[in-house]
């Protein structure tokens, strides 16, 4: 069973537990900041919360487990709302992917001082097996939503910084970026697509925040 799984039978509780945190969190950090640009739309349909069955989508659950990265439910934007789109619209598309760096930060902050005061010792063994599947898991999701491919967070943004004559382009584009991303994402064209970011970038930013954190509490 394990072989067609992304985590290790092991890992699978430490996974679930950091995907209702991490997906619940992304999605609210969206819902949060349309809200505060003036855009109640998130909010009225009770999306605007930390309860995480509001937030998780079994496909992109599921996709998790199997292909080591996935998403939660989008959240409702209505840009009607802003005074001004386009920084609002990047504001908002960020916030998710930032909520993510943040958490994986903090798993970093609060390992190494643990570390660092001397109680790494005497913690259970689940704890640091814990830390290191929420904060790998936080950078997988930060980096996979940065990627400028519909639905993803990476193509909103890219689409907000756009020139105007260059949007409408984009939006024909959506039609087919389902398929696209399938395409890309989870055929084996991934091995030459999507993977090489996560074998290359992922580790840069995990060594950078890892030096970062131990520098400050070793």
């Amino acid at each position: 069973m394990e072989n067609f799984l992304a985590y290790s039978l092991k890992e699978i509780p430490y996974v679930a537990i950091t995907l209702m945190i991490a997906f619940t969190v992304h999605e609210f950090a969206h819902a949060y900041v349309a809200y505060k640009f003036g855009d109640p739309t998130a909010k009225n349909q009770g999306r605007l919360t930390l309860n995480p069955i509001q937030h998780l989508d079994p496909i992109g659950t599921i996709l998790i487990f199997i292909a080591g990265f996935g998403w939660a439910r989008p959240v409702p934007v209505n840009r009607f709302f802003f005074k001004n789109p386009r920084i609002a619209g990047i504001s908002v598309s960020i916030a998710g992917p930032i909520s993510n760096f943040i958490m994986a930060s903090l798993g970093f902050m609060i390992w190494y001082a643990i570390v660092g005061m001397g109680l790494a010792a005497g913690v259970p063994a689940f704890v640091p097996e814990f830390f290191n599947v929420f904060i790998h898991l936080n950078l997988v999701l930060f980096i996979f939503n940065l990627i400028p491919l519909p639905p993803l967070d990476g193509y909103r943004i890219v689409e907000d910084l756009a020139p105007k004559s260059v949007r409408p382009r984009l939006t024909q584009l959506e039609a087919y970026g389902s398929l696209i991303f399938i395409i890309l994402v989870i055929t084996p064209l991934s091995q030459y697509t999507i993977s090489p970011i996560f074998y290359y970038v992922l580790p840069v930013i995990g060594d950078m925040l890892g030096n970062f954190f131990s520098g400050i509490f070793l």
